[in-house]
């Protein structure tokens, strides 16, 4: 469709316009496509606006490859391969161009080479053994049940070893320094699930034995590893003591809860569209993923911050139900990316709605949270930017890590204020003026080095070689901008003859060689720049018949290069 409408002269991207009457005959039965059209139309508006470049660069470079065709002749399977892997055309799009001129494709040739490249890609893969690994935790799984998690009431508590794996394999006891992997019968350790990262803390037993547990994961959903290392000995039976790093899980607690409330703020601020796509909750920082087609303005960012630390600054009680799952959907609760629902899940809710009753959030989650919002602390955003089409990241942080973030920012604000003799308020107008002045500084240098090229002056080397008059030199930290119109000058001032500049700036060169219009005939600037390239590094050199240019990475023969055109011009016929 996008390309006949192409065809037909359309310069703008169209298909986004029918979203309304597809809602209409199909929003009835699909009710989501009623909720999500703002980023339904937002998504296809810029998959076309994409779309719209692959498809003028694909028609060109089929209408090469036709033009090499004989008469009826079918396009090879290769080269329609070759539009669809590198260039993004599809193998539809590519037979539909074709079919009014009669022509075809060799699918089976492009089924061959799709499927060679997928056998390249398998070969490429080397297997990383997880899959044997992973039999183990079903094994294990089925012998001892799940982990009884106690977390979500205390930090500290009893259990008995249960299982001791060291390198993969199961082993009744583990000695000093030997990294092991410990299940318990019960546990306070949370396991990595849901964004939020795996507790730590110590594993004691009362004959000395100890693991420094650095990590724990959940396997098969209710399975809790703890893993890290042993120091004294540990065996199964042991009833050992179990101590959760409070400190640590106060902040993954913390930050795990304002991810809870950043969700509700994107969606109050941007749209009923905005979904999780992926979060990281650790201890001094979350990392929060959203479908979300373009980048957030300062004022959305700033809307959603405000809206989090009204949440907090009520200090409201964060309240946890068990549900089955589909009755906490229909009470509002919206499910989270990346967590496993059983028959029964934790309907967690937190803040008061701005407007009417209710909380301000209420999703599923299985994760450790607050007792009450106050506890945050406040948040700080620390930035937002694109992962993907239609993903957008926030990563902020609360309570003492968000407090040194505003500290820093302070602390490098009244720094620059301070270099520049303003206060803060005026930095932004001072930092504008400076970048004008600065501006104008440049065209005047660049205005003065052009007259200074045109005078001769400035270091320009003149002399006659085999009846040319040649005129080189080599600048120090002139931007390679300035150097086309220092050329220009420079022919003006030599009235007929040659002129070659190389700029040295962090160990690079950028050479560009002008030739006066009555001699461009006879000799090529591309030739005499390409010949200054080869001895600077570099690869090619191009341009025009009068003006030509290039580089390399070995400013230190920028003189080489001079004299290497000179010798060309000394063989010139």
């Amino acid at each position: 469709a996008m390309r006949h409408a192409h065809m037909i002269g359309c310069e703008e991207p169209l298909m986004w316009r029918l979203v309304p009457a597809l809602n209409s005959a199909m929003g009835q039965v699909f009710e989501e496509l009623i909720r999500a059209e703002p980023l339904i139309t937002e998504t296809l508006r810029l998959e076309e606006t994409r779309f719209k470049l692959t498809l003028e660069r694909g028609l060109g470079l089929l209408d090469e490859e036709v033009t090499k065709l004989g008469e009826g002749e079918t396009l090879a399977g290769e080269v329609a391969f070759k539009l669809y892997d590198t260039y993004g055309f599809p193998l539809d799009l590519t037979q539909d161009a074709l079919r009014s001129s009669g022509r075809a494709v060799d699918v089976d040739g492009f089924s061959t080479a799709m499927e060679r490249q997928r056998a390249e890609a398998r070969k490429s893969w080397a297997g990383s053994g997880e899959a044997a690994t992973e039999e183990v935790w079903f094994e294990l799984r089925e012998r001892l049940g799940a982990t009884d998690f106690l977390g979500y009431e205390t930090e500290v508590a009893e259990g008995r070893i249960v299982a001791i794996l060291v390198d993969g394999s199961e082993r009744d006891s583990a000695g000093a320094g030997e990294q092991a992997q410990i299940i318990t019968n019960q546990t306070p350790f949370y396991g990595e699930s849901g964004g939020q990262v795996g507790d730590s803390g110590l594993l004691l037993s009362a004959d000395g034995g100890r693991m420094i547990v650095g990590d724990t994961q959940k396997k098969l959903g209710d399975l809790h590893v703890h893993i890290g290392e042993i120091s004294g000995a540990l065996a199964i039976g042991e009833d050992v003591e179990l101590l959760v790093d409070g400190e640590r899980r106060r902040g993954l607690r913390a930050h795990h809860s304002a991810t809870h409330l950043l969700h509700a703020a994107l969606r109050e601020t941007l749209g009923e569209h905005v979904t999780q796509k992926g979060s990281l909750v650790a201890p001094d920082r979350l990392r929060f993923d959203v479908s979300h087609p373009k980048g957030m303005t300062a004022e959305e960012l700033a809307h959603v911050e405000t809206a989090v630390n009204r949440q907090i600054s009520g200090n409201f009680p964060v309240q946890t139900r068990l549900m089955a799952p589909d009755k906490a959907i229909e009470a509002g609760a919206l499910a989270l990316f990346g967590e496993k629902y059983g028959d029964e899940v934790r309907v967690l809710s937190m803040g008061a709605a701005f407007e009417g009753d209710g909380p301000y959030s209420i999703e599923l989650c299985g994760g450790t949270h607050v007792p009450r919002t106050g506890d945050i602390g406040f948040l700080k955003i620390i930035s937002e930017g694109a992962v993907a089409a239609g993903v957008r990241r926030v990563e902020a942080a609360v309570g003492d890590t968000a407090l040194e973030q505003v500290q820093d920012q302070e602390r490098y604000l009244l720094a620059a204020a301070s270099r520049l003799k303003a206060q803060p308020h005026e930095l932004a107008e001072r930092i504008d003026s400076l970048l004008e002045e600065r501006k104008r500084l440049e065209r005047e240098l660049g205005e003065t080095r052009r007259k200074m090229a045109a005078s001769g002056g400035g270091g320009l080397l003149t002399r006659r070689i085999n009846g040319f008059i040649y005129a080189s030199e080599v600048l120090d930290g002139v931007p390679g901008k300035d150097l086309r119109g220092m050329v220009d000058e420079a022919k003006k001032g030599v009235g007929s003859g040659v002129v070659a500049l190389i700029s040295v700036i962090d160990g690079k060169a950028a050479l560009i060689v002008g030739v006066t219009d009555d001699l461009s005939p006879r000799i090529g600037a591309v030739g005499l720049a390409q010949i200054g390239v080869a001895e600077l590094g570099g690869k090619g050199g191009g341009g025009r018949a009068d003006m030509a240019q290039g580089g390399g990475p070995h400013a230190d023969k920028a003189d080489l290069a001079i004299a290497a055109i000179e010798k060309a011009l000394g063989e010139a016929d």
